[in-house]
């Protein structure tokens, strides 16, 4: 029985990285730091999971004296609040639509009472941000549980975040399917023990997902279909709630075999 679905955020709810990467530039454009993450550097930093981890990560490759990289350092977090405050303003223009069969996935799965949760390394800030411009002004209430940021020591790939989800929703793993779009993040929900659909996004195609249950262009929905081979593999052309507790409960029951 498939009791709760998890989704990830950025990627999978959202192709939102764009918009991140805009909202990166900006913020070092208000700090004066000359810096400009273009779309090939942007996706190789996307391997490192968080923000601030990014930037932090970014400070160590410039050749800096051991002064201003302390100094650079110290003003992480700073640049990162505003990077937030910016990405939300981009985000309440609606530049970034949801993904095709989001909303009617949500939509299926909050009709069969059944629980959603957020499990996300991004902030909270953006999460509300981005559900509520495209889900209305009550759209967090529609989740139990909103997993998200620094509510853990370790992001993705380690399991932390799913696991306070599932700790939160009170439900065991085996109960819940993930939704994720990297290779970070199926690795953390695969170790949390979760059945996990990827969906990539145009900034990780090509990564390695062969944990993965199934890897989706997308969830689909009668304006997008699924293409036809993706389609043949899930038994119809978008994934519904009841085929995937169909397909969810098959997979429990060949690992019990």
């Amino acid at each position: 029985m498939t009791d709760a679905l998890i989704f990830d955020v950025d990627g999978t709810l959202a192709d939102t990285e764009e918009t991140h990467r805009q909202a990166f530039n900006y913020a070092f454009l208000r700090y004066d730091l000359g810096w400009e993450w273009d779309p090939p550097s942007y996706r190789e930093l996307l391997k490192i999971s968080g923000g601030k981890e990014r930037i932090a990560r970014y400070i160590q490759t410039l050749p800096l004296s051991a002064t201003e990289a302390a100094r650079l350092s110290h003003l992480v977090g700073a640049i990162h609040r505003a990077k937030t405050e910016l990405y939300v303003e981009l985000i309440a223009d609606g530049r970034c639509p949801l993904r095709p069969g989001i909303a009617r996935l949500l939509d299926e799965a909050q009709q069969a009472g059944m629980r959603l949760a957020i499990a996300s390394t991004t902030t909270a800030a953006n999460v509300d941000a981005l559900l509520t411009r495209h889900l209305g002004s009550g759209a967090l209430s529609r989740f139990h549980t909103i997993a998200c940021g620094d509510l853990v020591p370790n992001k993705k790939p380690a399991p932390d975040i799913y696991l306070h989800a599932l700790s939160t929703l009170g439900l065991s793993a085996d109960r819940c399917v993930a939704f994720e779009d990297s290779r970070n993040g199926l690795l953390a929900a695969v170790r949390a023990g979760l059945y996990t659909v990827v969906t990539p996004s145009q900034w990780n195609v090509g990564e390695d997902f062969r944990e993965a249950e199934f890897v989706l262009s997308h969830l689909g929905d009668a304006e997008h279909p699924l293409p036809p081979e993706e389609a043949a593999a899930i038994g119809g052309p978008w994934l519904g709630l009841a085929q995937l507790a169909q397909l969810h409960a098959q997979s429990r029951r060949n690992s019990r075999c």
